[in-house]
């Protein structure tokens, strides 16, 4: 349930009705918006009176239910307004929202050594990209495949930040390894594998960092909102979906099936980002243009792509990966699709 407040309100008047409706049991979060403040009301709502609510203050514009499973994530709850997850980096904040400019994040499938993210962060730096993707833990299908560096790799990760002022971000797979995670990463990720981890979701919604959720590849659209709840529910609202593939009945062309569709469900659904990840979307590096591409047109809030500087010698994930030449031209060619949406950003320094 969502009460909107009228324009102008006080705020000992919406700290007062907080108090009040804590005196009901519910738990009241304030959510401020551009024009007006919606206090959301967790708890058990079914047998309030809206009406009585509705008179418990002059300054009440309207109040309204939420009927969808997933109440923190809806688009109701904030009133319809978009979210912002505005992540700090040494380059400056990033914010990640429909109404910001497409967020670029590049990077490999697992960081390899120092000199080749460092080298591989240089390039999808000149060419625009904000974030360095890069895993040090790597969940994979075979236990003897390549499972990553882990730890030492986070370090290897803060290098080639320092070296080049990106975000970094990086993938979680235990709650064991959250806290040294979360000591590197500007952003947590939480793979497509651990979608419905829910140990896991409660502990990186209990903390600060920024969490991007992948989508599970068999998951609704509904149980990945309810996976984002979960790390709402647990205290943080900084969460980006990523959009990564679905697997489907054809698997003999693409690795995935990318789910174009998601960008306006979603939109018409939550208030959270959207990214687009066309990389595992495709598993094939010479269709991961085409659909970067139409993610941008689709109005994709951010895309994540795969780069290597020798995508043949990758230790994971090499025939989806771009070469950074490669990459050098679709950041143009997204440049015109961008712009012509509206949603490009200004061209980035080279350092």
């Amino acid at each position: 349930m969502i009460v909107v407040m009228k324009i102008g309100t006080p705020d000992v008047e919406i700290a007062r009705l907080g108090d009040e409706f804590e005196a009901w049991g519910l738990t009241p979060e304030k959510i401020v918006g551009k024009h007006k403040t919606v206090i959301g009301l967790v708890g058990d709502t079914v047998d309030l009176d809206v009406l009585q609510i509705q008179e418990s203050s002059p300054w009440i514009e309207q109040v309204l239910r939420v009927e969808k499973p997933f109440k923190r994530v809806s688009r109701e709850y904030r009133h319809g307004e978009a979210s912002e997850v505005i992540v700090s980096t040494p380059n400056g904040p990033v914010t990640f929202s429909e109404h910001a400019p497409v967020v670029v994040v590049a990077g490999p499938c697992s960081v390899e050594n120092e000199a080749m993210i460092i080298e591989t962060a240089r390039r999808v730096k000149a060419a625009g990209a904000q974030f360095l993707r890069g895993g040090a833990y790597k969940p994979r299908t075979s236990p003897y495949a390549f499972q990553g560096h882990g730890e030492s790799a986070l370090g290897l990760l803060a290098a080639a930040r320092e070296a080049t002022g990106l975000g970094i971000i990086t993938e979680v797979m235990d709650t064991a390894d959250l806290d040294k995670v979360s000591e590197f990463a500007d952003v947590v990720q939480v793979g497509a594998r651990n979608m419905q981890n829910f140990s896991l979701l409660k502990k990186v919604g209990a903390q600060d960092k920024p969490v991007l959720l992948k989508r599970g590849m068999s998951a609704t659209i509904e149980e990945w909102l309810m996976a984002a709840e979960y790390i709402l529910a647990a205290g943080n609202p900084n969460v980006i979906l990523c959009e990564r593939g679905i697997r489907t009945f054809d698997r003999q062309y693409a690795r995935n099936t990318l789910d174009l569709a998601v960008i306006p469900v979603l939109r018409s659904l939550t208030h959270l980002p959207i990214m687009l990840d066309p990389s595992h979307g495709t598993g094939r590096a010479e269709y991961v243009p085409s659909l970067a591409l139409a993610s941008v047109a689709g109005g994709a809030d951010s895309l994540m792509i795969e780069v290597h500087p020798n995508p043949a010698k990758a230790l994971s994930d090499g025939p989806q990966s771009l070469t950074p030449e490669r990459f050098d031209r679709l950041m143009q060619e997204l440049a015109v699709i961008g712009k012509a949406v509206g949603r490009w950003p200004q061209a980035v320094a080279v350092v």
